[in-house]
């Protein structure tokens, strides 16, 4: 089975639960966001609205209030610098909303083959 990254956060979250992968990609979450000294602690049974949405308003007030914190959470994660780049910033509820996007697709690539390999 080779790897298909999902196109957006629902179908993404959604493919998490069907594999059965939707606590390890919550864990590795709130572990990669620890890294980083970024609380964000989603409990594992945590909806995938409320990860969705937690994700967004995390990555919103950093990119606001704490930019330099938010730098390195992408650099911890290992988001690729190019996707970061090819996003359009003009609209920040519009960006925060991609970049959780971005975070969370390179969350499940972790997840997903850590659990294939």
């Amino acid at each position: 089975m080779t790897y298909v990254a999902p196109l957006n956060t629902d179908l993404l979250l959604s493919e998490a639960q069907k594999q059965e992968l939707y606590t390890k990609l919550v864990e590795q979450l709130n572990k990669d966001f620890a890294l980083a000294n970024e609380l964000l602690d989603f409990p594992a049974d945590a909806s995938p609205i409320t990860i969705k949405m937690g994700m967004q308003e995390k990555i919103y007030f950093l990119i606001q209030h704490k930019f330099a914190e938010y730098l390195n959470l992408l650099y911890i994660i290992d988001v690729p610098e190019k996707e970061i780049k090819a996003l359009n910033g003009g609209d920040i509820a519009e960006l925060s909303e991609q970049v959780a996007f971005l975070i969370l697709k390179r969350e499940w690539q972790k997840v997903w083959f850590r659990n294939r390999y």
